[in-house]
């Protein structure tokens, strides 16, 4: 098969041209979805509601923070008031800075259809440049993206930038390997925000029972923490319902404890608005350890903000710029200053300082409202994990594993099971394995800071490509967010031994599982592409294709959109039979906010009429759902049918060998438009039907009359009937789903890296992952499995 396609490539003749008239891809009916996607406008009514609704869900981590910031920036007491201002000052510009003016107002916008994380930046950046290192996109397919491609002047910044990425493929693997490390720490911190939230608030038990075991203390947060994962299959919907109006409570009680506690104890603190402070603070501290312990401490104020962007397809960015400006951003502001004023005329209790700051008449129902907010907390990073994992699984880039929509009116709200508990395994160890936040939180704070930094690298080719910004935003955007993530990740790298190896070690691990499964998958996509079979060799076989005909339909399934995939030659040469009417299936997962089922089939015809084979591509975007009640061969069947339709009634305007006469003008002879290519295209479902040509239409004078016509239309009528009718009866004969089973090695002259990383990590994933048979739905009485060995 190999030398086939050698020769294939050496000798580009008349049998390769052959070939690609007979089977181009479907650019035409691809350039159909361009466009579609539209921005759903929200009422004012329905915006406040999903405003409301995003606290429980996008806020949750964000706003718990006051419970363990000051404890982690002095975890050996204070002595200095200086050093609180300073201190304050920094959570109050760093609040400003990234959540407020980067996130909210700057990074939101580079949503993906909605979509927001890391890999929805760089699906977005796969637009703009050809920096995509899956090859099963066809170029048409970025015509079918929501945001249309940029173009660029030729000696342009963007210009160059863009032939930069493109020139070599170490630049691309690089990105991607940036992506993936931003992703996977994203994922460590969904497993330590539940942690740290949970046991933090767990604490407040000590507070008021000082002789209290710490093992009964992480006993209750593993309890609450089994409730929170057990709870997440009621969907993001319910549960933001559910936990949105007691975050609520939380912020407007952290606002107020906040703003009694400056009353109380004085409101000189805040002249920590005034950002000389922090620069006071660094000239008196120098660069001690302490310094760099207290921004690494500082650095949790900001814990949530990546969940903020991840949990983006949950809600539209309206909301979410809502929620964060009117009731999250100025209660953060008072719950600090009010903590700070606190702890400044109680310097003894700056461990446990929000716990004690609470007036004793509230104490025991802020306890219940900080353990609840706790537990929703976990939410964010929750939600945010799943919506990372779902866009993973699009690009290629993670094992395919069951992913459940629970919202019929917002598509990007789902649920992951195996992801849910394998997420809720590895909290229960972080947090029985440490018992102690101040580790939990060095851990934390590496995470945060890495997924921080990789998205702000992303944002500068966004805004150069996407947006066409100007240099000096770009160059503003850039200084400013490194001016306050740089100093943060130092201090998290000097905490490593600390427990800041945790994220780490939790990133290198699902990188090692996303890395060797994008990778196989290309190797595997681009021996198929290598070893499939020439369509005009097909046909020369003739009508039988050499081999006895059937009755009966055969699906066959690949990831071609083009050519005859390997398995169906192996097919037919161990079983010298095929099936009467021979269906391609090729599904393809597309960077689309989602494929309307209307547009999701693409039909055509594969050589003549007397061979019965078609090829069918259908397509998905990010958030569409395989449905358990969707029955995928009742759909393919029916596409069929319709396109059959289609064609014979546009076949007299298609063939002009057979229906155009020599050019003259008689009178009662009439203009039309003659289909230069044959072959007919069909987009089908629900019994919606549209007709698209490969070629141009070219104008041409037909004498044909109008009995002619009905004369014709007599004739087609017949002809869609024997055809529709053989169709039938082969559907009665039966149906069978072709499916390739392939085993992927290593070849033998391949380092032992790359053996143990094929031959095992990834048969081992396979086998675990779901099969596209469960996924389509399709019965196991008529699916027949073709086994093969692909060596890369």
């Amino acid at each position: 098969m190999a030398s086939l396609s050698e020769s294939e490539g050496t000798n580009r003749g008349g049998m390769w041209e052959l070939d690609q008239n007979l089977d181009q891809p479907m650019d035409e009916e691809a350039t159909r979805l361009k466009n579609m996607y539209r921005e759903k406008k929200f009422s004012s009514l329905l915006l406040l509601r999903l405003a409301f609704q995003s606290l429980g869900v996008v806020f949750g981590d964000l706003g718990t923070s006051p419970l363990y910031v000051f404890y982690n920036a002095f975890p050996h007491g204070v002595d200095n008031d200086e050093d609180v201002i300073g201190a304050l000052s920094l959570i109050i510009y760093t609040l400003t800075l990234i959540p407020l003016l980067k996130y909210v107002f700057v990074v939101l916008r580079a949503n993906d259809n909605g979509q927001g994380g890391t890999l929805a930046l760089y699906s977005l950046l796969c637009r703009h440049a050809k920096i995509n290192t899956i090859p099963n996109q066809h170029k048409t397919d970025e015509d079918l993206t929501t945001y249309s491609r940029q173009t660029y002047e030729e000696n342009s910044l963007a210009a160059k930038i863009k032939r930069w990425l493109e020139t070599r493929a170490y630049k691309r693997n690089c990105l991607l390997i940036l992506v993936l490390l931003g992703t996977c720490t994203a994922i460590g911190d969904g497993i330590l925000t539940p942690a740290i939230s949970v046991l933090s608030a767990s604490g407040g038990i000590k507070v008021q029972n000082p002789n209290m075991s710490t093992d009964i203390v992480v006993l209750v947060a593993v309890i609450i923490l089994i409730g929170v994962f057990s709870m997440q299959h009621y969907g993001t919907d319910k549960v933001g319902w559910l936990f949105a109006p007691m975050v609520l409570i939380w912020f407007i009680l952290i606002g107020t404890v906040g703003a009694l506690n400056i009353h109380k104890h004085g409101s000189s603190v805040l002249k920590a608005y005034n950002p000389v402070y922090i620069y006071r603070y660094f000239r008196r501290r120098g660069n001690s350890s302490n310094t760099w312990t207290v921004l690494g401490g500082i650095m949790l104020s900001i814990t949530g903000t990546e969940a903020l962007f991840a949990d983006l397809c949950h809600f539209p960015v309206l909301a979410i710029q809502i929620a964060f400006t009117c009731i999250v951003f100025p209660c953060l502001l008072l719950a600090y200053t009010g903590q700070a004023a606190y702890i400044i005329a109680n310097k003894k209790h700056v461990n446990d300082a929000f716990y004690r700051s609470i007036p004793d008449a509230i104490y025991w129902p802020a306890f219940v409202i900080a353990t609840a907010a706790a537990i929703i907390a976990s939410q964010a990073t929750i939600s945010a994990t799943y919506s990372i994992i779902k866009q993973a699984l699009a690009l290629g880039c993670f094992p395919r594993v069951k992913v459940v929509h629970t919202s019929k009116k917002f598509l990007g709200q789902i649920y992951i099971p195996d992801i849910n508990w394998l997420l809720l395994v590895l909290c229960i160890a972080v947090t029985a394995g440490f018992k102690n936040q101040s580790q939990i939180g060095s851990a934390y704070g590496t995470a945060v800071v890495i997924v921080m930094l990789v998205t702000t690298f992303l944002m500068v080719p966004i805004m150069l490509l996407v947006w066409k910004s100007h240099w000096v935003l770009v160059v503003t955007f850039i200084v400013l967010s490194l001016m306050v993530e740089l100093p943060y990740f130092w201090a998290c790298i000097l905490k490593i031994d600390q427990g800041g190896w945790v994220p780490l070690v939790i990133a290198i691990a699902f990188f090692v599982i996303m890395y060797v499964w994008h990778y196989c998958t290309v190797k595997r996509y681009e021996f198929e592409m290598h070893s499939k079979v020439s369509m005009a060799w097909i046909l020369g076989l003739g009508p039988s294709l050499g081999l006895v005909r059937v009755p009966g339909i055969g699906f066959v399934y690949t990831e071609l959109a083009s050519g005859v995939p390997h398995i169906f030659s192996h097919f037919i040469t161990n079983l010298p039979a095929i099936h009467s009417v021979v269906v391609f299936v090729c599904v393809k997962y597309l960077p689309v906010y989602t494929v309307p089922v209307e547009e999701r089939f693409l039909v055509r015809r594969i050589g003549p009429k007397n061979f019965h084979i078609f090829r069918c591509i259908a397509r998905y975007g990010y958030k569409d759902l395989h449905k358990k009640d969707d029955d995928f061969e009742k759909m393919l069947f029916d596409c069929l049918t319709l396109f059959i339709r289609l064609e014979s009634m546009m076949d007299g305007y298609s063939d002009s060998d057979e229906f155009s006469l020599p050019e003259q003008r008689t009178e009662g002879s009439i203009n039309t438009a003659f289909l230069a290519d044959k072959t007919a295209n069909t987009m089908c479902s629900n019994g919606d039907l549209s007709y698209s040509s490969q070629d141009s239409i070219v104008p041409v004078q037909s004498p044909l009359g109008v009995n002619n016509l009905l004369t014709y239309s007599s004739q087609t009528n017949r002809t869609v009937s024997n055809e529709v009718e053989f169709l039938n009866r082969c559907r009665d004969a039966g149906v069978v789903h072709i499916l390739g089973n392939t085993i992927v090695r290593a070849r033998r002259d391949s380092g032992i890296i790359k053996k143990i990383a094929v031959d095992y990590f990834y048969a081992f994933m396979r086998r675990i992952c779901r099969e596209n048979s469960v996924m389509f739905n399709i019965p196991h009485e008529s699916l027949l499995n073709v086994g093969q060995i692909y060596y890369i």
